[in-house]
């Protein structure tokens, strides 16, 4: 499938004109659009609702518009929290999922009324202690292994710091209902960024089957099933995008298969899908402001990574438009690389490319999900602004670049942070 920007030429040549490159844009259309499928996948599940992690895109504007499409929020911090607090999300809205949790983050989760779900078993104790148990709260499920659909292998849990065995369950489930608990929930998360249909179904039947097992042994109800993320993008142009609505339908038959006869045909389905809700959505725009000729060709960009940093920490493939060249032979090799002392500051190696001119704004894909918010500031590098395009063609900033004196801002309390930010 061949990769098009959201937003087009002309029109990101008078945003430049406004906003200096860097900068991360996202597309509101498609981000609504995007929510109201889900909805719509999902609309056979009775409670069903998506909990949109916030990890995934940190910014009160963009949970604002998630919120005026019936989300709520995944949060894994205090921070998060706060955020989702401040954005108007309350009480059941909230799902925290924590692990090595500091108190603090608990005492705050249960102050919002947010849905706590407990990563392992000894955090019952703790949390007991922090902040009391509330009455509702999931318990995270590691079933260990590897998990794979047919031959492929997706991910290997059994490796993941993440969640609880299948008898940590039970004996969780048992002690927290003695402690008072009436409304239980369960979380699991097995694969990343899968680009399959038959992931959620698989993932769904896992965990159905457990619930059963679970309400039988334990006797108590569980409220909820929370499939996690783990619904991905094509990243590349060859991989065939998700096709939400089949996977909603896959669940559906494997929710009947197994809950329904279970009589447990009333437990809710939630999802935390950070990457397929923004994934798409965003993009970095760079400008080309070097070029190298080595032992390779090289575009020196006027981003980094710290601006995008999944090519450099896992080797990620983000697929590179050069605006106003999008249809000229891709006949050139290139590294498109940023000005870190870091030798894995590129975000493309080897890349088949239209000849790229100092000048050439560079439109890389798929940042809408653990682009900016990954960002760091090593050597000093300044984090850039984010812009949305709304749905009637303007442009909003909705967080500025950062200046020297953010930057220097945690030595305001020293004398020397009085001369740096001045």
């Amino acid at each position: 499938m061949a990769k098009r920007p959201f937003v087009a030429k002309e029109q990101l040549d008078q945003i430049v004109k406004k906003y200096p490159t860097p900068f991360h844009l996202y597309d509101e259309k498609g981000i609504r659009e995007t929510a109201r499928n889900l909805n719509k996948a999902f609309s056979w599940n009775k409670g069903f609702k998506e909990y949109f992690a916030v990890k995934a895109t940190p910014n009160p504007t963009i949970l604002k518009i998630l919120k005026e499409e019936g989300c709520g929020t995944d949060c894994s911090s205090l921070t998060e929290l706060m955020m989702s607090d401040r954005c108007g999300f309350g009480g059941s809205e909230i799902m925290f999922s924590s692990n090595d949790t500091p108190a603090e983050e608990f005492v705050l989760a249960k102050k919002l009324g947010a849905t706590i779900n407990l990563d392992d078993i000894t955090h019952i104790d703790f949390l007991k202690e922090a902040a009391g148990i509330p009455e509702v709260i999931s318990c995270r499920y590691n079933p260990g292994g590897v998990f794979s659909l047919g031959t492929d292998i997706m991910d290997n849990p059994g490796d993941a710091k993440y969640g609880m065995t299948r008898a940590q369950m039970t004996e969780a489930f048992l002690k927290l209902k003695e402690l008072g608990v009436k409304e239980f929930g369960i979380h699991s998360f097995l694969a990343s960024n899968t680009v399959t249909n038959e992931y959620y179904p698989m993932l769904a039947k896992v965990l159905f089957e457990v619930a059963v097992k679970l309400q039988k042994e334990t006797g108590v109800h569980i409220k909820f099933i929370n499939l996690s993320g783990g619904i991905g993008i094509p990243y590349r142009p060859d991989q065939e995008p998700n096709d939400i609505h089949a996977i909603g339908e896959g669940v559906r038959k494997v929710y009947e298969e197994v809950l329904v006869p279970a009589g447990m045909g009333d437990v809710a389905i939630y999802t935390e899908l950070g990457r397929f809700m923004m994934g798409p959505y965003g993009a970095l725009v760079t400008r080309a402001i070097h070029e190298k000729h080595t032992h390779k060709e090289y575009i020196g960009c006027d981003a980094c990574a710290v601006n995008l940093m999944r090519p450099a920490m896992y080797g990620a493939y983000h697929h590179i438009t050069v605006m106003g060249k999008e249809d000229a032979p891709c006949d050139h090799k290139y590294d498109v690389t940023g000005s870190l002392c870091e030798n894995n500051d590129k975000f493309a190696i080897d890349r088949m490319l239209p000849k790229i001119d100092t000048g050439d704004l560079l439109y890389i894909h798929d940042t809408g999900a653990h682009g900016f918010a990954m960002g760091y500031n090593y050597n000093g590098k300044l984090k850039s602004a984010e812009l949305l395009l709304k749905e009637d063609g303007s442009v909003q900033m909705i967080r500025r670049a950062e200046t020297p004196a953010d930057y220097y801002a945690t030595f305001d309390c020293f004398e020397i942070g009085k001369k740096l930010i001045k």
